[in-house]
């Protein structure tokens, strides 16, 4: 009778252990699935849409371009909110907007940029700079650098001859 009293106090003791330890081990959020949360959330938003994530024990690192910085801090506040994410890591970069330079403008400017290379012409339509005639290679690296810092949408050079 002392051995089933015994036992069955010892399994009590057991089942109240296991009980109360049962609720404090709950758990956690797997990685894979903190990042599956994380792409879903950010696929929802169309400026947040294009970034990577990386889940490694509950940290998450986002890395990718936006346009703005008000979008970059939006990202780490997304992405903190999503439950099992310990803390953001945000390599996420603003990428500079790109300036294009009306033609009135630009074709001024390659004018002035071109003054000084004979043999060529150069002409400007839609942001687009047109060369062409004949080079020597060293020249061309030279007025090729002076073009793209008119910020063009393209310098097109399919009609120019270059020599050595």
């Amino acid at each position: 009778m002392k051995k089933i009293f015994s036992a069955l106090f010892l399994l009590a003791g057991a089942i109240t252990i296991l009980s109360t330890a049962a609720p404090g081990c709950k758990a956690k959020p797997k990685d894979a699935n903190i990042k599956t949360s994380i792409e879903a959330a950010l696929k929802s938003d169309p400026q947040t849409s294009g970034l990577s994530v990386d889940v490694k024990e509950g940290v998450a690192t986002v890395t990718g371009e936006v346009k703005d910085a008000s979008v970059q801090a939006t990202v780490a506040t997304i992405v903190g909110g999503i439950k099992g994410v310990k803390s953001v890591l945000n390599n996420v970069t603003v990428t500079p907007p790109v300036v294009i330079t009306p033609d009135d403008p630009l074709t001024m400017a390659v004018k002035d940029a071109t003054k000084d290379f004979t043999g060529i012409t150069a002409t400007v339509k839609d942001g687009i700079i047109y060369v062409t005639g004949e080079l020597k290679s060293a020249d061309w690296k030279k007025l090729k650098m002076a073009l793209d810092g008119l910020k063009p949408k393209k310098v097109d050079a399919a009609g120019l001859k270059i020599s050595k």
